[in-house]
């Protein structure tokens, strides 16, 4: 038994939300309030999600990505990976985090094999970071940044390219890659912040990215990307890093998509864009078996739409959630 949706894409990777709860207010993200964060009966237990990750893993998911909100929020989240590094059937888990809170837990995290570290951050200049994020933590995150490239965990930083925010700051990011074993990863701004789409002076997407790019740069390396890959991925030359673009708004990458998420509350995704198609946490909650749960899990992959726009359309345009609330 495998995952595989009508159009023959195997399903291999998996987006978990550990949490709803961030320590940081990203504009992009959740209004400066913060979002309604749900009580946490509501949310998957550690033990739940154990369970649906090895579910899944029998089923040829062999690739997590813990997100939230912010992982490390979560009590306890370091014995949760500990329980999950147990699952022999995974080749990787990876973290996407902010960075505020984990720099005590770097040795622990080689430790128990965690692959790779995405760290999310639109900006390398400490007002604008506090500006963008709402918190000041630049210093804190920055200093983790350098010690995660500098430990045996591979590092991807996460910019969220924002009109008028940060587009002056791409090429700076790429040159952190010129000294740096780091991949610096370029993100369309999407418009899950919580209240509807912010209003954009102009919009920065891939395109308009490399063309900045290709004017600064006399030659840029373009890299072959692994199937799947969410980011086109190129270098400059004897750089010792790479940097990609993640065309995750004009969404040019569906076609070979292999991945679903579970949201922090149990709802199962099949796409970013799709509006959730029904909940794990209540169907183990009334009693489902394993075996129920696998038959769930392929007659719903089954059913996953070709691309975002479809998905998109399918619920009605209503992007009013939060990249917090939906993991990232």
């Amino acid at each position: 038994m495998e995952l595989r949706d009508k159009f023959g894409r195997k399903i291999s990777y998996l987006r978990l939300a550990v949490t709803d709860r961030c320590n940081l207010r990203c504009q992009y993200c959740m209004p400066a309030h913060g979002i309604d964060i749900v009580d946490r009966k509501e949310l998957l237990s550690y033990k739940e999600m154990y369970r649906i990750t090895r579910v899944l893993s029998e089923l040829g998911v062999n690739k997590v990505r813990l997100t939230g909100g912010e992982p490390f929020v979560r009590k306890d989240f370091i014995s949760f990976l500990e329980s999950l590094s147990f699952n022999d059937k995974l080749d990787e888990i990876n973290i996407t985090t902010n960075g505020a809170l984990i720099s005590n837990h770097i040795d622990k995290l080689e430790e128990l094999n965690i692959n790779a570290i995405n760290l999310s951050i639109d900006s390398l200049q400490r007002d604008r970071f506090a500006k963008i994020t709402r918190r000041d933590v630049f210093l804190g995150v920055y200093d983790t940044l350098e010690k995660l490239e500098k430990s045996n965990l591979k590092l991807k930083l996460n910019v969220v390219v924002q009109s008028g925010f940060n587009t002056d700051e791409i090429i700076d990011f790429i040159e952190l890659s010129k000294t740096k074993d780091i991949a610096v990863r370029f993100i369309e701004e999407m418009p899950f912040n919580g209240k509807g789409q912010r209003e954009m002076k102009e919009e920065w997407n891939f395109k308009k990215i490399i063309n900045l790019v290709n004017e600064h740069y006399s030659i840029v390396e373009t890299l072959k990307d692994k199937k799947s890959s969410t980011s086109r991925n190129f270098k400059i030359p004897n750089y010792k890093g790479t940097f990609g673009i993640i065309p995750a708004f004009t969404r040019t990458i569906c076609n070979d998509c292999n991945r679903i998420r579970i949201t922090a509350t149990g709802m199962f995704k099949n796409c970013l864009f799709d509006g959730g198609v029904f909940n794990v946490r209540d169907f183990m909650r009334n009693g489902a078996s394993d075996d129920e749960l696998k038959q769930l899990f392929i007659s719903t992959v089954h059913k996953k739409p070709e691309n975002g726009f479809i998905a998109e359309a399918a619920r009605g345009n209503d992007v009013s959630e939060s990249m917090s609330t939906i993991g990232g």
